[in-house]
């Protein structure tokens, strides 16, 4: 009854903290949108089109047919950013709905 308890205490506890923590990064998300968009709505939008073509050039990379050996250069990097960007969507997703800050 004790491991039950105590996985129990564990699981909550560890959800209320990822749930602190979506919260805090949709938070900072937000707040570099803002002033962003406060400083120069010009370079703003060049940004997330650059961005944009670099996810998507990442995109490309991860999900077409490897070629023989690694990924070099730029490769790396945009598979590198698409990935962390895929999970940094993925962990807001699961962890947002949970808190109260929408």
């Amino acid at each position: 009854m004790g491991d039950f308890l105590r996985d129990t205490v564990g699981e909550a506890v560890a959800e209320v903290v990822l749930n602190l923590l979506a919260c805090l990064l949709l938070g900072c998300l937000v707040l570099i949108a803002y002033l962003s968009w406060s400083l120069s709505p010009r370079l703003t939008i060049a940004g997330a089109g650059l961005l944009s073509c670099l996810l998507a050039h990442g995109a490309w990379k991860t999900f077409r047919t490897p070629a023989k050996g690694r990924r070099r250069g730029l490769a790396a990097v945009t598979a590198a950013g698409f990935t962390g960007a895929a999970a940094t969507a993925l962990f807001l997703l699961l962890y947002t709905p949970g808190c109260d800050c929408l």
